[in-house]
């Protein structure tokens, strides 16, 4: 750490990339020495791309085949204008490497603090925020997808197909919610929000809005979160009572659905004096870490005001209030 004070700002942000891309699974390796079968996932530094391309800080790969690029930049810079850059180097490739889409599909922009996606498979690919890079092997999932399906290679590109939701079973604020949700993720606004009155169904409308997301759309995971534990019982009741349309079968029987509990956890010591509990589903800040303390007194302990050597004062060395330096009681709490 002491090292890392006297590098430049673009130096310490290449040393924390560095260690997200190894937590993430890849093999970040220097042009030097490049193995691109060294592992599913190589990230390569300071790539030399095909002439009037540049330099790219890092080009990524996926089973020896190039799939992407990371642009580098300051901690603190913004990000918004940093796409163009790295869409560079995904038409600059030089001529001697093979990829299996070209131009490259998958580009990052990160500052170590922030990373900015770019899905070349989205219908209109635009960068968005993400948490971390991609995992090798789901880059390699989505490529394979996009083998098999050119013109669904993403989510979004799949969500074009989901056609109006059919009324039967539904009540009709349920048919509009489902319809205004959906047209809100195939425009490319994926927050969206649905206000329904208590008793109107709301769990039983999304269990229709995943099962559409799941079959039609091909999405791999949904994720219905909630902020109390019966709640989450109750979600899990309603799904696996949950009749899809058409054949009737139950939805469990042909999707899984996991009920994340407080087992998988990891627990930090945060400044605020509480315990932080990371859980698999949410995040939530346990109740502080109390110390037990002697109990206030407005006077002193009468026993140790008895006599030494009485019975009283012996018994006085197990009461809180005794002083284990003298012997004497701790008197008026300050």
């Amino acid at each position: 750490m002491a090292s890392e004070a006297y590098l430049t700002a673009e130096a310490r942000a290449r040393v924390e990339i560095d260690r997200q891309l190894g937590a993430c699974g890849w093999l970040v390796q220097d042009r030097s020495d490049m193995n691109l079968y060294a592992g599913q996932g190589v990230a390569v530094r300071e790539f030399i791309m095909a002439t009037g391309h540049g330099r790219a800080d890092y080009l990524l790969f996926v089973d020896g085949k190039a799939v992407g690029a990371v642009e580098a930049k300051p901690s603190g810079t913004p990000l918004a204008g940093v796409e163009p850059q790295s869409a560079k180097y995904a038409a600059g490739l030089p001529k001697d490497l093979t990829a299996l889409v070209a131009p490259l599909p998958f580009l990052y922009e990160s500052t170590g603090d922030e990373t900015m996606f770019t899905d070349g498979f989205d219908p209109e690919p635009r960068s968005r925020p993400v948490a971390t890079f991609h995992r090798p092997e789901s880059l390699a999932r989505w490529l394979r997808h996009w083998q098999d399906d050119a013109d669904g290679g993403s989510l979004r590109a799949r969500l074009e197909r989901l056609g109006p939701v059919g009324p039967e079973g539904l009540r009709r604020i349920q048919v509009d919610a489902i319809n205004r949700v959906e047209g809100s993720m195939v425009h490319n606004h994926p927050r969206a929000l649905a206000q329904m009155a208590t008793g109107s169904g709301k769990t039983f409308m999304a269990a229709n809005l995943a099962y559409r997301l799941v079959l039609t759309a091909g999405a791999e995971r949904v994720l219905f979160l909630v902020d109390r534990a019966n709640l989450g019982r109750q979600t899990l009741r309603e799904f696996q009572q949950f009749a899809t349309p058409g054949d009737g079968r139950k939805f469990t029987d042909l999707y899984n659905v996991q009920l994340l509990t407080r087992s998988a956890k990891s627990r930090f010591f945060v400044r605020s004096g509480g315990w932080f509990e990371h859980r698999a589903a949410d995040l939530a800040v346990g109740r502080p870490d109390r110390r037990r303390s002697p109990p206030k007194r407005s006077r002193r302990c009468r026993d140790a005001q008895m006599p030494p050597g009485s019975p009283r004062r012996q018994q006085h060395r197990s009461c809180p209030c005794y002083s284990r330096t003298g012997g004497e009681p701790l008197g008026w709490l300050r």
